[in-house]
């Protein structure tokens, strides 16, 4: 994959906080990953790894589940990456929901509110962020950072959470505000695209 002109643009989303595991709202709350989660990161690492990639930058969150997970997968890979950290790249924020078990939740506000809040492209939950809202923080932060040392050629790994990396893939595929909320991104999947001529090509592995 290194022979050719392309440069390259991975996405991974962190693997199972301990909030994740106790099925609670984490938002920009900042609990660990657990065992599985490393795992999970050392999974991603290994298939990162067998296509030979040698990355130049690293750009993760603020929120330390996605700090570690990028640090696990460059140990996996042998190579001590440059890293920026922005509060840009942090999770959506789940606002007062954060901190709630998801099926007390539903208990107390509607199973239909909640998915409302959880799946819709523009409403947000109490003192929270909509997806949309996400998107308008880590756009602009993509375009003016990110983007150049794409265009500089660079090879850029990102490790963030599952609604800041839905935002960059709609930018990146065009995807439409409604489709964009039914995309599902699974932690321990490396999500990579070839970039030439301003053109990005998502890759199957």
């Amino acid at each position: 994959m290194t022979e050719d002109k392309n440069n390259y643009l991975v996405l991974v989303r962190h693997g199972q906080s301990e909030w994740n595991e106790k099925n609670l709202f984490t938002g920009w709350k900042n609990p660990p990953l657990t065992k599985l989660g490393r795992q999970e990161a050392r999974k991603t690492g290994v298939k990162i790894k067998s296509l030979g990639l040698s990355f130049d930058l690293h750009f993760t969150s603020e929120l330390v589940r996605a700090q570690n997970t990028g640090e696990i997968i460059q140990e996996e890979i042998k190579q001590e990456i440059e890293t920026f950290k922005n509060i840009a790249l942090n999770e959506r924020d789940y606002g007062d929901l954060s901190g709630l078990n998801k099926d007390e939740a539903r208990k107390e506000w509607g199973e239909e509110q909640v998915h409302i809040w959880r799946r819709s492209y523009d409403i947000p939950p109490p003192g929270g962020e909509s997806l949309k809202d996400t998107l308008n923080r880590v756009l602009p932060y993509f375009e003016k950072t990110i983007r150049p040392e794409l265009d500089k050629k660079k090879n850029i790994l990102v490790t963030a959470h599952g609604n800041s990396l839905r935002a960059l893939i709609k930018k990146i595929e065009n995807i439409s505000s409604d489709d964009i909320v039914k995309l599902e991104i699974a932690t321990g999947e490396p999500i990579i695209y070839s970039f030439f001529e301003e053109r990005f090509v998502r890759l199957t592995i």
